[in-house]
């Protein structure tokens, strides 16, 4: 009888401890995710908007390196 009250002592021990390490999991996942929201994102935006104006750029650039040679001749 003792034997089966011990196994049982194990077993509800190994579901408790598998229960608090999913919950952990699920806790620093939030975590993980909150932060990855609140600096990626913004980042995401910000390379976005300088990604779209880099090749706006390169004409402006031509244009100046045309007035310098016209410039200079």
């Amino acid at each position: 009888m003792f034997t089966l009250l011990v196994i049982f002592a194990f077993i509800w021990l190994f579901v408790k401890s598998v229960g608090l390490a999913f919950h952990l999991t699920w806790g620093l996942a939030k975590i993980a995710a909150t932060l990855l929201f609140v600096v990626a994102l913004p980042l995401l935006v910000v390379f976005a908007v300088i990604g779209s104006l880099l090749p706006l750029l390169l004409p402006l650039a031509l244009v100046a390196v045309a007035f310098g040679i016209l410039k200079n001749a």
